[in-house]
């Protein structure tokens, strides 16, 4: 099998939802959790705070550095993700539709790397 990460692309420039909105995405995505894990799929999923609350590392000649959030000209940002299982990228595919459609954002699909670490 192999590794997706389906990411869910968020607009900070967009309004926020209201409450009530928050609360049905979340009912929603959690519908698509458990079924991906009845299906043996899900592997981990994970909500991120904007990115504001980030912190940047970065290193180069013998330093570090380290500064708010990214340095990125985009108003969509990562905003949250799954780690799912597949046979083929037409099944991550199918999940990410699932996602997109619970979560009202769009979904990056990228595959891990497929490589045996010693």
């Amino acid at each position: 099998m192999k590794k997706y990460l389906l990411a869910v692309q968020f607009d900070e420039s967009a309004p926020s939802p209201s409450e009530g909105e928050k609360q049905e995405q979340m009912a929603r995505t959690a519908k698509v959790t458990a079924e991906m894990q009845s299906a043996g799929s899900w592997v981990f999923v994970g909500g991120l705070l904007p990115s504001h609350a980030t912190t940047v590392v970065r290193s180069g000649n013998g330093t570090t550095t380290m500064t708010d959030g990214p340095f990125a000209e985009t108003k969509e940002q990562l905003g949250g993700f799954w780690v799912i299982r597949c046979e083929d990228l037409d099944q991550a595919l199918s999940w990410a539709e699932k996602c997109a459609l619970a979560c009202g954002a769009p979904i990056e699909v990228r595959p891990f790397v497929d490589a045996q670490w010693g």
